[in-house]
């Protein structure tokens, strides 16, 4: 189901893909008609929200309030219910059982929010990424939710958590009054900072603050021009009554700019999740790299020897056409070695 479709129309069940759509995040269940689900059920229809997500746990402690019993009163309503878990990478093993807890209760996804705690900890990410599936198997929907700007968070381990056996959807928090930068200006940025790793997106919105209202509706016009899977908005507990005006008026889809977002630029001597995913998918080709964050003289001579290979200019650099032929045809998706 499009989302072009799905933003003009108000939810009228539950859908297969519950990151399809319009989705409301809620932080504490109370605070969200005071806990009722038919009131819950009442506003999210008002506004035209497909799925709820819902905070199921934090670190290895799950959360009473994402319950077998609110989950199916919910879902009984027509919307799509998914938890979602706070990491905090100290105890991988534990967070994945606390998380493992949400798809028992009869949650339709599960979304990983990985934040500050997890920057530089790839050997807890790829943990918690393998006991997790281990428990809810390969299959069941997993979004992941962190930093919109790839690049300003270099060592937040994204090629774990979006590689093999990770999430099938990437779900940014593009905050762009908390950022500081226009709806467009945001997007335009967090898909490009986004695009090396393939997966969907469905970003999140911000309600939060009180953004204004030609800011929402831009952010809405701006899911549909880049033909993203799903929008969702943080948060039900803080949005005030213009912010969720502003999720019903029906929206266009507006011309995106001509020159579109490109592969970021990685250079030898850099230290990023990038060079991770790089190298990962060198060492899928055969070329011979490290397993760290490095852009070492090592990787900077396997980048060269696939560049030659492919009739690129043989420069070192990881640049928009490198990347292009290094992400294309080349096995499916990696994961993530560092660490």
């Amino acid at each position: 189901m499009l989302l072009a479709c799905l933003a003009l129309a108000p939810a009228a069940g539950a859908d297969d893909d519950p990151f399809a759509g319009n989705g409301m995040w809620i932080w504490q269940v109370p605070r969200a008609a005071g806990g009722d689900p038919a009131g819950i059920a009442e506003r999210a229809r008002a506004a035209n929200i497909d799925t709820l997500f819902i905070k199921a746990a934090h670190g290895p402690a799950p959360w009473s309030q994402f319950s077998p019993e609110l989950v199916a009163a919910l879902k009984a309503e027509g919307l799509n219910v998914c938890g979602y878990q706070r990491l905090l990478g100290t105890s991988p093993t534990a967070e994945a059982a606390a998380a493992a807890t949400a798809v028992t209760a009869g949650a339709d996804c599960f979304v990983i929010d990985a934040e500050v705690e997890l920057e530089g900890k790839y050997r807890q990410a790829r943990t918690y990424m393998k006991s997790l599936r281990k428990r809810i198997g390969p299959d069941f929907p997993v979004g992941f939710t962190s930093f919109p700007y790839v690049s300003l968070h270099p060592l937040e381990p994204y090629s774990v958590f979006l590689g093999e056996g990770g999430a099938t959807v990437n779900l940014p928090q593009i905050y762009w009054k908390a950022i500081g930068h226009s709806p467009s200006v945001a997007f335009a940025r967090t898909v490009a900072d986004n695009s090396v790793y393939g997966k969907p997106l469905a970003p999140i919105g911000q309600l939060y603050e009180g953004p204004r209202r030609s800011d929402v509706l831009s952010f809405r016009r701006l899911g549909l021009a880049y033909d993203v899977t799903g929008v969702s908005w943080w948060s039900w507990d803080s949005a005030s009554t213009s912010g969720w005006a502003a999720l019903t008026p029906r929206v266009g889809r507006p011309a995106l700019p001509a020159a579109q977002p490109t592969y970021p630029t990685v250079r030898p001597g850099s230290r990023s999740d990038y060079v991770v995913w790089a190298k990962d998918h060198l060492r899928e080709r055969g070329y011979t790299v490290t397993t760290d964050t490095r852009f070492d003289t090592t990787t900077r001579r396997a980048v060269q020897a696939f560049q030659a290979d492919s009739g690129l200019a043989a420069t070192g650099t990881l640049d928009p056409a490198t990347w292009s032929a290094l992400l294309s045809d080349d096995g499916g998706d990696t994961g993530a070695s560092a660490g």
